[in-house]
């Protein structure tokens, strides 16, 4: 969609990237590092104070602890992350229950891998689990439960009480949990991120995979990284060593040095807030029908009440009719399961979203 986008100079809220910079002061402190001489190969588990620097963000946000020596590794963004984690476990016949609409890494990489993924079908417009269904899916054949909280690409997010009962479930079984939290500093109306960390016996089977390209606005630096216990890490690290090795290392530096200042991190629910209500607000008189997205910097708009197109056939005619790009969300669904929703990035400066909005009224 990126690409139709281009060819039709059309307004491009598809791909999850925001179109402002990033900060002067954190672009300023990896200069810095680069001169002062961050050159060479970092550690093979990431710089040892970016390391603390994430050690230290989940004591103060999560009252949790990971140790920066032997818990926390550094990634070529979160993606890199997953996939090193789902090489490091999965083997033919291993099956792993997905949540779908899901984001498009999760099921290559397990099947790469020779296993199979379970899916868990969740449907508009609010995107709930239903636990019964996951619970018939448990089976002695589960590997991993993939999940991603805040979510992407419905917005939702999952509650305490979804977590108690993903907690409940894998209780006393080998199962592995991978915690995609890319999105964790981006919740709205003061809800507040569920990490599998907050829960003692989900922590000790779970990984926890994060970007720092969603914070800190530069998705383009592939900078993340991942958390677990000493003994899961151990085995990942086996599989990133040979994989990635180790990730840009002035970024790692300069990162490490901007987090000094949590507000770094702490302001973003406020900031993505912002935008998600003035998006909202200027299409309040579109045919477009909305949940006001409740984390990431998505919104998916239903657009029922406009045509019967299908999702993939409506997004690319809004591109080369209208001038504005977004998602279809049936290519993350099972069997491209069609709810009549578009995702649209509202990660843009607020001239971009009126432009946006003035079209979206016109559909």
């Amino acid at each position: 969609m990126s690409a139709l986008a281009k060819e039709y100079n059309a307004i491009n809220l598809s791909q999850g990237f925001p179109n402002y910079p990033s900060s002067q002061k954190l672009n300023d402190f990896v200069t810095k590092a680069m001169n002062n001489g961050y050159n060479q190969y970092a550690p093979m588990a990431g710089n040892l104070d970016l390391r603390l620097a994430i050690s230290n963000k989940y004591q103060l946000l999560y009252d949790s602890t990971y140790h920066p020596e032997k818990e926390i590794t550094v990634t070529a963004g979160a993606t890199q992350a997953i996939y090193t984690i789902i090489s490091a476990f999965i083997r033919a016949n291993d099956e792993v229950i997905i949540f779908k609409p899901a984001y498009d890494c999760y099921q290559p990489a397990v099947e790469i891998n020779g296993g199979k993924t379970i899916p868990i079908q969740l449907s508009a417009p609010d995107y709930k689990v239903d636990w019964n269904e996951v619970a018939s899916k448990i089976s002695p054949k589960i590997k991993m439960i993939i999940i991603n909280t805040p979510h992407n690409p419905s917005g939702m997010i999952w509650s305490k009480d979804d977590m108690l009962q993903l907690q409940k479930l894998t209780k006393n079984t080998n199962i592995i949990v991978l915690s995609d939290e890319v999105y964790e500093h981006i919740v709205f109306d003061g809800e507040k991120h569920q990490s599998v960390c907050l829960f003692n016996d989900l922590k000790d089977r779970s990984f926890i995979t994060a970007s720092f390209g969603k914070t800190f606005h530069n998705t383009g630096w592939k900078i993340g990284y991942c958390c677990a216990p000493e003994a899961l890490m151990a085995e990942f690290r086996k599989v990133h060593q040979f994989n990635v090795f180790s990730v840009h290392h002035p970024s790692q530096k300069g990162i490490a040095d901007y987090m000094q200042d949590s507000e770094t991190y702490l302001g973003l629910n406020q900031f993505f807030q912002q935008k998600r209500d003035l998006f909202l607000n200027l299409i309040s008189e579109s045919r477009f029908k909305f949940n006001p997205s409740k984390g990431t910097y998505f919104q998916v708009l239903d657009y029922s009440e406009i045509t019967d197109e299908n999702d993939v056939d409506f997004a690319k005619r809004l591109t080369k009719e209208f001038g504005i790009a977004s998602i279809p969300l049936s290519v993350f669904n099972e069997n491209n399961k069609d709810d009549k929703v578009l995702r649209f990035c509202f990660a843009k400066t607020p001239e971009t979203l009126k432009k946006a909005a003035d079209i979206l009224n016109q559909v």
